[in-house]
């Protein structure tokens, strides 16, 4: 009955979540319902348990989410992020439509902004090329996640995405974590990707079809050229962040530890990431304000901007901190030591098969990464490192390969991106869902499998 009850509430909340329902109003009813099928007492664990644990989240991660969502808005109304991305794809041309298209979304995920962001800023120029390359529209939002949700936000080393950023405070490492693997998954992901969309495309030319008639949200053009800003000035705050990003992270471990002493539990080590991605993105949004002050100034959306990026943040992160709440209520019932015995006892000599599966599969219930992540190490995290230590796997891997699993399964049908992206491009999940689900579900999927498979079979 008790493993029962956690397998209900998690079957209730993938519903509602798939049905558009808010998780932060259904995350605490889904996590009582599992509470009272298990005996548990309502509401000690609401308050002590659920807000407690979730508020944590918040606590920690505020900061990411809030200047992240800000950096993105700026670049937006700057027109930065537009400039980028028509550089990259018209330079590439027609004929390298894919290509250009993945580049853009990934670089400019790369640098930190907002998935959401990039999706409204490229779409009109890869809908636009798609237009022109006569390449079927439904293969646009496939090729959109594929620079948005793979290996920008997963991958490669220094992300300042929120999914490269959780594992640091499980497993004491930092956004640069095992470089070597991460570009390695990146590169392949990339690879495999593009020639997979290409084969789509040229399978559709080979039937007669074109980009299509009839579409709804068609872009009505280009930004005016004379508000275009240079493209070398628009990505200096992209760089700025990254290298500012590093070098922060390796100077605040040699500052001096006493400014943190009289915080129980706090480290220069463990505060790192986030300290560095802090400033680091302050000044990423003063540099696209300045770069793009013309913009920003005749369009008088500076302070939309700022509150819209705010107002999005606070969405965002109360709906991550409702998941690792409901998270940290079933961890603490009875039923979930059955449900984390089995899951922990899938290939035990090897701790990673455990953690990606874990991820994965949480990461899916709740149609988010960052929530499904969070989930997990939030109750095994400390078992994994210990099991990690004990078959000799660095924390490093570890981290790495929890944030590759958090970009599996998290953009199954129901997840909120895929369905605001669908809206953004104005295709269905019938039209579209195929390619998104190959791209960014089964391909990143298989790509975290074949590494653990290699790093077992050689002792990496």
């Amino acid at each position: 009955m008790q493993v029962f009850a956690i397998v209900l509430s998690l079957v209730l909340l993938t519903y509602v979540a798939y049905r558009g329902y808010s998780v932060i109003v259904f995350a605490p009813i889904c996590a009582m319902l599992a509470t009272l099928l298990s005996g548990g007492h309502l509401l000690p664990t609401y308050t002590q348990v659920f807000l407690v644990k979730g508020l944590a989240f918040a606590t920690n991660y505020f900061p990411v989410f809030l200047l992240g969502a800000l950096f993105g808005k700026v670049m937006e109304a700057g027109g930065l992020a537009l400039a980028i991305a028509d550089w990259i794809m018209h330079k590439l041309g027609a004929k390298a439509t894919i290509i250009g298209v993945v580049l853009s979304t990934g670089i400019l995920g790369y640098g930190g902004v907002s998935v959401f962001v990039i999706g409204f800023a490229v779409y009109p120029l890869g809908a636009a090329l798609f237009k022109e390359a006569d390449i079927p529209k439904r293969l646009l939002p496939g090729t959109l996640a594929l620079g948005l949700f793979t290996f920008s936000m997963t991958c490669f080393p220094g992300t300042p995405q929120i999914q490269n950023i959780i594992p640091t405070k499980y497993f004491g490492t930092d956004s640069f974590a095992a470089p070597v693997l991460g570009t390695i998954a990146g590169l392949i992901i990339i690879t495999v990707g593009v020639i997979y969309l290409e084969i789509r495309v040229r399978n559709a030319k080979a039937k007669g079809e074109g980009y299509g008639e009839g579409h709804i949200n068609e872009p009505d053009g280009r930004a005016d050229d004379h508000k275009m800003v240079n493209p070398a000035l628009a990505a200096i705050p992209l760089v700025a962040v990254l290298v500012l990003n590093y070098f922060m992270t390796k100077a605040i471990k040699n500052w001096d530890p006493e400014m943190v002493s009289k915080f129980k539990g706090v480290t220069l080590s463990g505060v790192a990431p986030i300290w560095a991605l802090i400033v680091s993105l302050v000044v990423g949004v003063v540099l696209a304000i300045i770069i793009g002050w013309k913009n920003i100034k005749t369009e008088k959306n500076l302070q939309a901007a700022l509150n819209g990026g705010a107002a999005g943040s606070l969405l965002a992160i109360m709906n991550t901190s409702s998941e690792v709440g409901y998270g940290s209520v079933v961890s603490s019932l009875p039923g979930f030591a059955v449900v984390s015995n089995f899951l922990m006892g899938i290939f035990p000599s090897n701790p990673l098969v455990s953690e990606a599966i874990t991820i994965n599969v949480l990461a899916g219930v709740t149609g988010s990464a960052s929530g499904g992540m969070s989930i997990a190490l939030e109750a095994m995290g400390a078992h994994y490192l210990q099991a990690g230590v004990a078959a000799g796997i660095s924390p490093e891997i570890l981290h790495k390969i929890a944030s590759l699993a958090s970009g599996g399964f998290d953009s199954l049908p129901h997840n909120g991106a895929v369905i605001t992206l669908l809206t953004i491009c104005g295709l269905t999940h019938k039209q579209s869902y195929r390619d998104i689900g190959v791209l960014t579900v089964a391909l990143p999927f298989v790509t975290t499998a074949f590494l653990i498979i290699v790093m077992t079979i050689f002792g990496i």
